[in-house]
């Protein structure tokens, strides 16, 4: 009864008519951000951080944290009106929703995506409201070993679960380690990769280079693939509304299949993305109707938007109980709270009550406004899609660029963003995930010292690293999911040499 009697005074300080217009400018704003292709919800959440810095921590997290659900709707908008995934954890959301919206039910496949996103999102907001106290005082054991160990976990989940080619996530995360090293070193003073630039020497924000690699970089994309806005018509049914709503539980099993992939996959930094994809993969292989995915399948609308969402809210409970966030977003928001003056980690549940119950509160709130709001907007985004690229574009790198100055009001921040905004353009032709890249740079520096503060308490010696059961398993769960991609890769050898005996 603990946490509901902290969730209770969390209730009190969200809900007040300051903090509920903040959120329903949060949303409106996050659903811009998400329906314009080029920014994204870690692009959108960077470029709003500055602006926060005004305001008190309550207001400036819920403010931020809103504008998230926000983004993810608005993906969800475009991916089903336009094939155009607004976000990229709403990629699988166009298999099945923009069939369903060119068959003329365009309505129908938005009432099932934001109906079984809000249940989702509701999903993941109570698990963080049940685990939140547990996590916190399970991390009171943490020292340099275990934070690295965790860290270690945190990197090798990214390549043992990586969807896509293992080396090219290792390659990300090795280049996000080389720009976490820039500027001067915590432990000795020295400065490390400057290459003479003063500008270095504090290191590279990583709200440069969020705003290049999200924002510039897919600009850049955009304008090489001549992008055409051309959506379907949808109109507000509210009669068309009600009728989906109420078919979704009928769905129960996929609900809750997916919104356990995503409540796992951000709790772990497998991240939305991640989720939605796999939550789609499993939704066809069990699905009795599973033929008929990619053809305006509802359980194809159902599984990647619940898996999306619940791994979405999942990712901020790692970010505040133990300091690592669960995907791109939630790591922005950790720098936030360090501008702030705030440590994610156990000591803010005890040290900072109001802040993590009132952040909680705010999001059951939050995801409600965000489900209303985006039903009554959705004409309103058709419309304004219809704009040509040659107008939204300009205005998304006008945002950019003023979003890059206002970090420090450093021209060199400007070119420093282009510069990683050539940067994503260049991983997303060459298909090399950004998420593990920034993952990297926001937590390599971190990882370093808390690696370097366990070998100086051990006198050199790495037994430190597995030293009690709590290191040694988690150790041993890293080096396991660090050698997951070869273990898979020699099972399926063994498997694939066993059938061809077989046939001969």
């Amino acid at each position: 009864m603990g946490n509901f009697g902290q969730l209770m005074d969390g209730f009190a300080v969200a809900l007040t008519a300051h903090h509920v217009l903040i959120m329903i400018v949060g949303v409106l704003l996050g659903l811009v951000v998400g329906v314009l292709p080029g920014l994204g919800a870690p692009n959108g959440v960077s470029l709003l951080l500055p602006l926060t810095f005004t305001m008190d921590p309550i207001s400036a997290i819920i403010l931020l944290t809103s504008m998230y659900w926000g983004a993810l709707f608005g993906g969800s908008t475009t991916s089903i009106l336009f094939n155009i995934p607004g976000e990229p954890s709403s990629v699988a959301t166009t298999f099945d929703g923009y069939p369903m919206a060119k068959q003329g039910q365009a309505v129908r496949a938005l009432s099932l995506a934001f109906s079984s996103a809000g249940i989702g999102a509701l999903t993941g907001v109570i698990v963080i409201t049940l685990l939140s106290g547990w996590v916190a005082q399970f991390a009171m054991r943490f020292g340099a070993a275990e934070y690295f160990a965790v860290y270690f976990m945190a990197f090798a989940s990214f390549i043992g679960m990586a969807g896509g080619s293992p080396f090219k996530t290792l390659v990300a995360m090795m280049l996000g380690f080389a720009a976490a090293t820039v500027g001067m070193d915590t432990i000795s003073g020295e400065s490390r990769l400057t290459f003479e630039f003063d500008e270095l020497i504090g290191g590279i924000s990583f709200l440069i280079a969020v705003i290049g690699l999200f924002g510039l970089g897919e600009l850049l994309l955009t304008m090489e693939e001549g992008l055409k806005f051309e959506g379907v018509k949808a109109k507000l049914d509210l009669r068309t509304i009600f009728r989906t709503v109420a078919e979704v539980p009928r769905y129960w099993a996929t609900l809750v299949r997916s919104a356990l992939i995503g409540c796992w996959m951000g709790i772990t930094p497998g991240g939305p993305t991640a989720a939605s994809f796999m939550s789609y993969a499993l939704g066809r292989r069990f699905s009795r109707r599973g033929r008929h995915f990619g053809k305006g399948e509802p359980e194809g609308i159902i599984a990647p938007e619940t898996a999306d969402h619940s791994a979405g809210s999942c990712a901020l409970l790692p970010m505040l109980a133990l300091g690592i966030p669960g995907s791109a977003t939630s790591a922005v928001m950790m720098g936030g709270l360090m501008i702030w003056g705030l440590s994610p980690g156990p000591m803010l549940f005890t040290t900072q009550p109001d802040f993590v119950w009132g952040l909680i509160a705010s999001m059951y709130m939050g995801n409600i406004i965000a489900v209303v709001l985006v039903l009554a907007t959705v004409p309103l985004f058709a419309y304004i899609l219809k704009a040509p690229f040659t107008v939204v574009g300009p205005m998304i790198t006008v945002v950019c660029v003023i979003g890059a100055y206002t970090v420090a009001s450093h021209t060199f921040d400007i070119w420093l963003a282009l510069l990683f905004g050539l940067a994503g353009y260049v991983f997303k032709k060459l298909d090399y995930p950004l998420a593990p890249f920034v993952l990297a740079m926001v937590l390599g520096d971190k990882a370093e010292d808390a690696f370097r503060q366990a070998m100086l308490t051990s006198d050199g010696s790495p037994a430190i690293f597995f030293s009690n059961g709590l290191v040694s398993t988690m150790m041993g769960l890293g080096i396991f999911l660090l050698l997951l991609p070869a273990i898979t890769a020699l099972a399926g050898r063994i498997r694939s040499g066993a059938h061809k005996a077989e046939a001969a």
